[in-house]
């Protein structure tokens, strides 16, 4: 009974590594024309994630926790422009200390610093530590509709400061057809179909996560097809985890002791740190898709992100629990 336990609660995590080596073995089916049909099945797996999560947002719920400005800017400014910022950061100054390091590397940690949070992990967290349940609520649904439409604009603006930047218009385009027009119906049917979709939620997050499982192995069967990996060794791997937990700690400290300089209370700061530092990989790996388009290197790309996804979970969880039976998070007010 505790490994099934265990099972299902990381039945996620261990999806997207079954999801990585099967591309390794069985290539072909996911690889871009093959016989599971990748590039459709990727489009309408992304219009469905983001209308599912539409159709998910409880908006009766976040009502309560609007009136904070204060904390939502904070999160908000943390998420949207402090984060990116340190991802050029990453991005000028890897090379200095990782000479060999891939390209597509750096673009993965700047694409990564410029996603939103999580919505349902950064509320649970939040509640277990006994935070601003409510703010955290808030913050994290308004983070991803703004991210989806200002983390491409990101990526775009600072690509472009990078020499990496694509066309903009038909990326938009396809970004509104495939997340914000599905997204916003969802919100739309929600109020007619909330006690259903609210009870079945457990297999609403399945056919998301599934979704995004099958997304990654199709990236990852195109990059064994182009033989990607034959080039970039473990060690690459090794060094990019390091990079991994130097993102995590070094915003961690930042984000909770700004939030101590700034007074916050209690609750307030729990939900500050949780929604902060946190990113999704419920979004980042279909706007990824779309963003970097058919690149045999996207993942590469999404390796950072992949990386971050367990630490921050692991980390986060210890700290939510140790939070919660302490009654305060290093003795704020």
């Amino acid at each position: 009974m505790k490994d099934a336990h265990w099972i299902r609660r990381h039945g996620f995590i261990l999806g997207l590594l079954l999801a990585v080596g099967l591309a390794f073995l069985v290539p072909g089916p996911g690889a871009h024309d093959g016989i599971l049909h990748p590039d459709f099945v990727n489009n309408f797996g992304i219009a469905l994630i983001l209308f599912l999560q539409g159709l998910s947002l409880a908006f009766e719920k976040i009502k309560s926790g609007a009136g904070n400005w204060r904390l939502h800017v904070i999160i908000q400014s943390f998420t949207f422009v402090i984060f990116p910022l340190v991802g050029l950061g990453f991005y000028f100054g890897m090379p200095r200390l990782w000479p060999a390091e891939p390209a597509a590397i750096r673009e993965g940690f700047l694409y990564l610093c410029v996603l939103p949070s999580t919505i349902s992990t950064s509320v649970v967290l939040t509640s277990v530590a006994h935070g601003n349940t409510a703010g955290a609520l808030f913050n994290a649904a308004l983070s991803n509709i703004i991210g989806v439409v200002l983390t491409p604009l990101l990526v775009h603006v600072l690509m472009q400061s990078t020499g990496q930047s694509g066309a903009l218009g038909p990326l938009m385009v396809k970004i509104t057809l495939l997340t914000l027009l599905p997204f916003f119906v969802g919100m739309a049917l929600r109020p007619g179909v909330k006690k259903w979709v609210d009870h079945h939620k457990p297999w609403i997050a399945r056919i998301s996560n599934a979704i995004i499982i099958f997304i990654v192995y199709s990236a990852f069967c195109d990059s064994v097809a182009e033989r990607i990996w034959q080039t970039h060794g473990a060690g690459t791997t090794a060094i990019l985890l390091l990079f991994v937990l130097l993102l995590f700690t070094g915003m961690s400290c930042l984000i909770y002791y700004t939030c101590r300089l700034l007074g916050l209370n209690r609750e307030d700061l729990i939900t500050a740190y949780f929604c902060s530092v946190k990113k999704t990989l419920a979004m980042g790996v279909p706007l990824a898709m779309l963003i970097f388009g058919s690149r045999n290197d996207i993942p590469l790309i999404l390796l950072p992100l992949m990386f971050y996804h367990p630490l921050q979970i692991f980390i986060n969880g210890v700290l939510a629990s140790h939070w919660g039976k302490a009654g305060s998070p290093g003795g704020g007010k």
